[in-house]
């Protein structure tokens, strides 16, 4: 009767091993799905600029100064019109991480030390994806960000080296 008993217990605990194993590469699975969806989901915007600007690339770096207020001239000449969505935009998050590398909250400290400071302003803020499409196309010198399914022949797309 021991020897039964030990046989059953051994082929239960094999079941519940071999089963504990595939729920746990299962989850090793869906945690691998969630970074490469991120991943995507980082890659569907674009930085655009105004059809007048001769720009088509630009290091990352300058980006950064571009947005944190700091350049404020196309090297042609042009006044940088800066055009951003409010700072709790998914689309706004998502710039400023993916291409910024810097927090919203950082964007804002560094327009609001300028504007208080008298030194400076912020850009503008527009309220919707539309309005940023608008303002961008239409505005001699203007930078911005879209959603890739929102880019159309009015703007360009800048690439970001």
């Amino acid at each position: 009767m021991n020897l039964f008993h030990f046989l059953i217990q051994a082929r239960i605990s094999s079941y519940f091993l071999s089963r504990a194993r595939s729920y746990f590469l299962f989850a090793i699975f869906v945690g691998l799905l969630g970074v490469k969806v991120d991943v995507w989901a980082n890659d569907h915007f674009e930085i655009v600029i105004n059809p007048s600007v001769s720009e088509v690339a630009l290091s990352a770096n300058s980006l950064r100064s571009i947005f944190s207020m700091s350049l404020k001239t196309w090297p042609d000449g042009t006044k940088i019109r800066v055009f951003v969505l409010s700072d709790d935009d998914q689309l706004h998050k998502a710039v400023s991480k993916g291409k910024l590398n810097v927090f919203p909250y950082q964007l804002r400290s560094t327009w609001d030390r300028l504007v208080f400071s008298g030194t400076g302003q912020a850009p503008v803020r527009v309220n919707s994806i539309e309005e940023m499409l608008e303002k961008v196309a239409n505005t001699p010198g203007a930078i911005g960000y879209l959603w890739r399914a929102n880019i159309n022949e009015n703007v360009n797309v800048l690439q970001i080296k």
